[in-house]
């Protein structure tokens, strides 16, 4: 019976080459052992993974799909060999990286060149959603997500702690006053976010048990740099995670509104990861950049008030 890791590793190679003749010679084989490699595994499987013509191979949807398997499965196996041999190893392979829409613009992006200059073998796939993918089914390796966690499988590691911040422009401010009090939020224009899990978009919490006060406002969005955009054009006050605002607060365009309660945490930034292996050195590579760069003051909370 022909090695299934072998077989693996063959047909990302006729993928790759385009023809069975050109990966036997990348795999120095012949070729018809090539297509006794493919041919075991689609026997294996029990579906077809190649459409072959006379002139080109294109993988079937199943093919897509196992080829995907493949190209995530394959470097694991060979950086447990290494590990296993020498007890270390650099990252290598392809990290398939799932954050959300703004903090991955605004913190994880600009950090990632640092990263992967450390890192010359490894890869790094971005993906930018709010959504929270499955990352069993959808092939991440690791997603950063913010907030209470749900319940589930997977490992969690604190990255840093998320906490908010109520501003508006100075503009806005001069116009129509700085409120001093929660209550003093149902005179102004408050703009609200759609996806919170704590902070909704007609009532926010404030005090150690996040008692809520009811605010309105003229625009609700579903992204956190809509809402920064506009309170910077004088339109309203927002309840945002400094993440989101402190640059604009350090740059002035924006100012912090300090009431006689505090705002609520929105909880953490954490590094998520699949439960049933330890974790390849790729993924705890990043778990440990991010958390040193992230500590023990996460940079965007940096020289805003307390």
């Amino acid at each position: 019976m022909l090695d299934r890791l072998t077989s693996m590793s063959v047909f990302t190679k006729v993928v790759a080459a385009g023809s069975f003749t050109a990966a036997a010679r990348l795999c120095g084989l012949s070729q018809t052992m090539v297509t006794k490699h493919v041919a075991a595994l689609e026997a294996r499987l029990g579906a077809k993974l190649l459409h072959r013509t006379t002139r080109r191979l294109t993988l079937t949807e199943a093919g897509r799909r196992f080829h995907d398997a493949c190209l995530r499965i394959l470097p694991e196996v060979a950086e447990a060999e290494v590990e296993a041999g020498a007890g270390n190893v650099e990252p290598r392979g392809v990290l398939r990286l799932n954050v959300p829409y703004s903090f991955g613009i605004r913190q994880i992006a600009p950090v990632l060149p640092a990263f992967l200059a450390a890192h010359p073998q490894l890869d790094i796939e971005l993906g930018l959603n709010d959504r929270v993918v499955d990352l069993v089914e959808e092939g991440w390796d690791m997603a950063v997500r913010i907030g209470v966690l749900a319940a589930s499988r997977l490992i969690a590691r604190k990255l840093a702690p998320c906490r908010n911040m109520l501003c508006a422009s100075p503009a806005y401010l001069d116009r129509h006053g700085t409120p001093r009090s929660v209550a003093d939020l149902g005179n102004h224009n408050c703009l609200g976010y759609t996806l919170s899990q704590r902070v909704g978009t007609d009532r926010w919490p404030f005090g150690p048990i996040g008692a809520s006060v009811r605010v309105a406002g003229n625009l609700r969005v579903n992204n956190g740099d809509v809402l920064v955009i506009a309170a910077e054009a004088g339109q309203g006050i927002i309840y945002q995670p400094t993440f989101l605002v402190g640059d604009a607060i350090r740059a002035g365009r924006l100012a912090p509104i300090l009431l006689e309660l505090p705002t609520v945490e929105t909880g953490n930034v954490h590094a998520v990861f699949p439960h049933d292996r330890r974790p390849p050195a790729k993924v705890r590579a990043l778990i440990d950049f991010l958390g040193e760069r992230f500590s023990p003051v996460p940079p965007w909370d940096r020289g805003l008030p307390v």
